[in-house]
């Protein structure tokens, strides 16, 4: 019969045995492709931000990065999908404001982020925009606001879906101009900026790296970008805030992988991350998406999807937003 003593040697020694086992194991990592989930349809400005990074962290590692896009809900597909992978750094997933939002949007979530996920690293910093189809007759934001008003109920929105940054940015700006646009909702951004470019929609509230290259082709006309200050991709846009003093909606991106992934790993991936970020060509090729690289460990993400989930959660509440 053990001991005590004896079955606490053999917990002690199984703890230490499992800590080697979770150290080589990040020390090699990845030894396999890594499956990069993204939320949202292909060709979306999450997509394209994904693939571009995880060219850099395939280089870095020898290994690849696959994105995989699987839709639907508002991202909460893709994310119910990554937080049931296995939890060994081999599927990470795309984060973004939507996951924020989501967790008070939705009446009910398989999952809740915060605790089933580890965060990683942050990747991008940027705003939404505002764009419009040429044959709506409005040249600034200003011109919009009085054409909506005349207009109440007449005018498409589109989005990337409910939940996401760009309809919260959409129903912020209805609430504080005074304004009544319909909302339509896509299964990610790629499929609702064809139909803005096809005038099936009037409006469009994008993450940037989206629609950047249409708007400098003159296809779509930018009104306005949601976060407090201009971006230098486009100098001559304005912020909206400078037409509805206050309003503000930054947008930012990131890493998590499901929790329980071993800290080894997660500290691993998220270094990697920091340091391709860091890389002169990918700053430049953030920077004429529109963005900027947003390096961050573990904690700080954390804490910044924390605050966010917070933030948001006010403003659903004050304006009465529900999904069953």
């Amino acid at each position: 019969m053990r001991t005590r003593a004896g079955r606490f040697f053999a917990l002690c020694l199984g703890a230490l045995t499992l800590c080697g086992i979770g150290g080589a194991a990040a020390q090699d990592y990845p030894t396999r492709p890594v499956h990069w989930i993204v939320c949202f349809a292909a060709g979306g400005p999450n997509d394209i931000v994904a693939r571009i990074i995880g060219q850099y962290l395939s280089d870095h590692f020898g290994q690849q990065f696959v994105v995989e896009n699987r839709v639907g809900a508002g991202g909460n597909v893709g994310m119910q999908s990554a937080l049931a992978s296995p939890a060994d750094g081999y599927t990470i997933v795309f984060v973004g404001p939507n996951n924020a939002i989501n967790a008070s949007m939705y009446e009910k979530l398989p999952f809740d982020f915060i605790r089933d996920s580890a965060p990683v690293a942050g990747t991008m910093k940027l705003t939404n925009v505002m764009v419009v189809h040429p044959s709506v007759p409005a040249a600034t934001l200003a011109e919009f606001i009085a054409y909506a008003k005349a207009n109440p109920g007449r005018i498409n929105f589109a989005s990337g879906g409910v939940g996401t940054s760009p309809h919260l940015s959409g129903e912020l700006l209805k609430a504080m101009a005074g304004i009544d646009l319909v909302h339509v909702p896509y299964r990610g951004t790629a499929p609702a900026l064809t139909d803005l470019l096809a005038g099936q929609v009037q409006v469009l509230f994008d993450n940037l790296p989206g629609s950047i290259g249409h708007i400098k082709t003159g296809k779509v006309r930018a009104l306005g970008v949601t976060a407090t200050k201009r971006v230098d991709a486009l100098p001559d846009v304005p912020t909206i805030g400078e037409t509805v003093p206050g309003y503000e909606a930054g947008v930012w991106y990131g890493i998590a992988v499901p929790k329980g992934t071993p800290p080894e790993i997660i500290d691993k991936l998220s270094a990697a991350v920091n340091a391709v970020l860091a890389d002169p060509k990918l700053k430049a090729r953030l920077n004429e998406l529109g963005g900027e690289p947003m390096p961050m460990g573990p904690a700080d993400f954390g804490k910044l999807v924390a605050h966010e989930t917070e933030k948001w959660a006010k403003v659903i509440k004050a304006a009465g937003l529900k999904v069953e």
